[in-house]
């Protein structure tokens, strides 16, 4: 589900205006290789600039960049995740040129793009999917999808009473998966929404967002579905979390209402399988949902978090410097809430940031060099600190 939070925001900017031997370096005919290899302090320095759009992949302001390859070229691509050996990433995509009315799941090789080609479609092709992440074996996957349901993709309302606004659908369950896109296990049987799941690095846990207990919160359980914890219960929306890479924290979003009106307001949306995903900061915790304390207090839109890999740092997604909704772009921020530092500069959106588990490229989701259109595209960046 965490993609129609992008689809919402694409649509206010259109009416206001998560094998090291890939090499993942080599730049396709349409991008341009940075010469200064330093991984100091990242410098400003010249565009990078699309040889056929002259449209731009790399902002100067961009240093964390060393260089940039674009990977889908249509439709609304983002949650692009690693396998745990980085040599593949699996995806979702609605693109119908890929033959899909709704989000389904993609796979890809770490090097390929899809300019003049089409990725194998890894889920059934029924209802709608969200949130795939590989398991430790590299050969499985889990991911969220409504086709026990309806083979037919649900419907996606936009607006409620002039407010944009996205479903939680009750369908949704966790489901594991080969890479043929055979299921071979269901992990989530209760009522209510079951999805956003992904693994730790360390391979032993699996974090989701559910409505099993009547509001939005987190629950880990372990590889094979059991076990399962709740970890959040305050009253609001935590979702789209993701482990620390030695296992040991959560970082997650946030729409927490407090004043009476607003939780009125959550409550009477979530009873309609709605919410609003408009103000949202970040959270973190222990693992055990202890220690749980807010990194964020930016205001509007913070989400998408993703660990550094240095654990001591969350990049996320946030237009929290927007005046009429827009832009968002990447941020850095300590895990204290300190050191806050912009790392993309684009004019539109720059979301889902996924790092390789070795730490060396940034798989994300943007707006960049679409031809002023709507299409979110996959980007695999090379990072430098």
């Amino acid at each position: 589900m965490r993609i129609l939070i992008a689809l919402l925001f694409i649509s206010v900017l259109a009416s206001c205006k998560n094998d090291t031997s890939t090499t993942l370096s080599k730049p396709s005919n349409s991008t341009s290789e940075i010469s200064n290899t330093e991984t100091s302090a990242p410098k400003q320095r010249e565009a990078v600039i699309d040889t056929e759009t002259k449209d731009t992949l790399i902002y100067p302001e961009e240093g964390h960049f060393k260089n940039i390859r674009q990977v889908t070229f249509g439709g609304d691509n983002a949650e692009a995740y690693w396998s745990f050996d980085d040599k593949q990433l699996v995806f979702q995509s609605n693109y119908k040129e890929w033959g899909v009315e709704c989000d389904q799941m993609f796979l890809m090789n770490a090097d390929q793009t899809f300019k003049d080609s089409q990725p194998p479609m890894i889920s059934t092709g029924k209802g709608r999917t969200t949130c795939a992440y590989f398991l430790p074996d590299n050969k499985h996957y889990v991911y969220g999808s409504t086709h026990l349901v309806d083979d037919n993709c649900p419907e996606v309302p936009l607006r409620k009473n002039g407010n944009y606004v996205w479903p939680v659908y009750d369908s949704f369950d966790i489901f594991v998966a080969d890479l043929e896109g055979n299921i071979t296990a269901q992990l989530t049987t209760e009522p209510g929404y079951d999805a956003e799941a992904t693994v730790s690095p360390q391979g032993d846990k699996i974090v989701f967002t559910s409505t099993r207990s009547g509001d939005l919160e987190l629950y880990t359980m372990n590889i094979d579905g059991s076990g399962v914890k709740q970890i959040t219960y305050e009253l609001g929306y935590d979702g789209g979390a993701f482990f620390s890479p030695d296992g040991t924290k959560l970082i997650f979003r946030s729409s927490r209402p407090k004043t009476e009106e607003e939780i009125k307001k959550y409550k009477d949306l979530l009873a309609e399988g709605l919410v609003e995903p408009v103000d949202m900061e970040l959270y973190i915790c222990d693992a055990d949902g202890s220690n749980l304390k807010q990194l964020t207090n930016l205001g509007n839109a913070n989400w998408s978090p993703f660990f550094h890999p240095s654990g001591n740092k969350i990049l996320f997604s946030s237009n929290h410097e927007a005046e009429r909704g827009f832009p968002f772009n990447l941020y850095l921020i300590d895990l204290d809430g300190r050191n806050l530092e912009r790392v993309t500069h684009g004019e539109t959106f720059d979301a889902f940031p996924v790092f390789s588990n070795d730490g060396k490229y940034l798989a994300f989701s943007s707006n960049r060099n679409n031809g002023g259109g709507r299409d979110t595209n996959l980007f695999i960046a090379e990072w430098q600190d």
